[in-house]
């Protein structure tokens, strides 16, 4: 039944265009023949094992685990689609990093750090691709909003907490001349990204 198990999750995290919690995981079996925790974790780690040395891997991000394509296979993958990369600018990432590291953020917060207004569609696009959402509003007149970053951020950038941010003595270091997309600043690997699930379940198939 082991081997069982471990090819139920395989092709199950294969066929998910989101990643999948470990609970998410034991309710794909029916209850009397449901693996306990420590079960699925172990076949979730045999799997990590298998394809450590395949052009696809098994990451644990914040909201569970989930396959995708290796980095440094990204730029072949990403020739599957028409549609670029988008790219982000040096206000738009400063801005993210600022209310990933200083987080509950208010735009004053933002603004006094980084000595130039921010701009509204900066703080919209932030939150358009829900990576930063209004966690409350900060006890001072006008009661301004207080910015803070999703579960969407950390899965994004393969983060498990915000305790896998890399230090930002780190990432103030890198030039920002050279920046391209913003998963280059903040994490190593290049997520699937959900919309293109159907196109990139073939490229698995196909190893």
């Amino acid at each position: 039944m082991s081997d069982q198990v471990k090819n139920i999750l395989e092709a199950s995290l294969f066929a998910a265009t989101e990643p999948l919690s470990i609970v998410e995981l034991q309710n794909l079996f029916m209850l009397e023949d449901r693996p306990d925790k420590h079960r699925v974790r172990d076949c979730l780690l045999a799997l990590q094992e298998e394809y450590e040395e395949k052009p696809i891997e098994l990451i644990e991000v914040a909201s569970g685990y989930r396959f995708q394509v290796k980095t440094k296979y990204a730029s072949w993958v990403s020739r599957l689609w028409e549609e670029k990369p988008v790219k982000y600018g040096r206000a738009l990432l400063e801005t993210l990093a600022i209310i990933a590291y200083q987080q509950p953020a208010t735009r004053g917060d933002i603004e006094e750090i980084r000595g130039v207004a921010v701009s509204t569609n900066t703080i919209r696009t932030l939150m358009e691709r829900d990576w930063v959402r209004v966690v409350g509003h900060k006890e001072v007149p006008g009661r301004p909003a207080l910015y803070a970053t999703t579960v969407g951020f950390l899965d994004y950038f393969n983060l498990q907490t915000l305790a896998d941010l890399p230090p930002l003595a780190n990432l103030m270091d890198l030039d920002m001349r050279e920046v391209g997309e913003i998963q280059l600043e903040l994490g190593e690997q290049t997520p699937i990204e959900n919309q293109h699930h159907e196109e990139s379940s073939t490229a698995r198939t196909s190893n």
